[in-house]
């Protein structure tokens, strides 16, 4: 996938995106309102790092502290290549209710769907796992083609490598720090109950 790279960030810095839309309805967040521990987490569908947080950091997390209401999380865009944009873009185009649980799926099978030669190869992959996942009800190359999602995204992406200083995927934001420690769920741990 490595030459997908060079192709996605001349597109990345190219980009003259509408950066005063409004983006709300497109967040990927879980957890109450009110919790006063609020993590960031940005990723990256191709990142192998961020399959592993979804698979056995974020069922942990979930249980002791999202379920409790004692932390919300938001699952922020930064992909690392036009295969990884083209995921979010799809995972954006779900409704509200099936956006998180199909982030994670992607996550589960991310060894199955990033194979490939090319980004056509990788496209069709991703309709296959959409339609295993039994969504079939979205025109998907309307949805890659979606210039307001590409937007959210993209711009997501860029505020998030000036506000953050983003360098790696991925990467924990709590409560407006940013994470410093291994990405282990005991460091995390520690880390949410000093705030808590």
């Amino acid at each position: 996938m490595k030459k997908f790279y060079l192709v996605f960030f001349f597109f990345l810095f190219s980009l003259g995106a509408n950066a005063t839309a409004d983006y709300n309805k497109y967040e990927i967040k879980e957890g109450n309102e009110n919790a006063k521990v609020k993590i960031l987490i940005f990723e990256s569908l191709t990142c192998p790092h961020c399959a592993n947080f979804h698979k056995n950091i974020y069922p942990n997390l979930k249980r002791d502290f999202i379920d409790k209401g004692l932390v919300q999380i938001y699952f922020k865009n930064f992909p690392l290549d036009l295969a990884a944009l083209n995921a979010t873009k799809v995972t954006h185009c779900l409704n509200e209710g099936k956006r998180l649980v199909f982030l994670h799926h992607l996550y589960e099978i991310q060894n199955v769907w990033i194979k490939g030669n090319t980004i056509g190869d990788i496209n069709e992959n991703l309709k296959k796992a959409l339609d295993n996942f039994g969504i079939k009800n979205i025109d998907f190359q309307q949805c890659i083609k979606d210039e307001e999602i590409e937007d959210f995204v993209l711009n997501e992406r860029i505020a998030a490598s000036k506000k953050y200083k983003i360098q790696s995927t991925p990467t924990i934001v709590i409560n407006e720090k940013k994470f410093g420690k291994p990405l282990e769920y005991k460091n995390l741990k520690k880390a949410i109950e000093k705030l808590i």
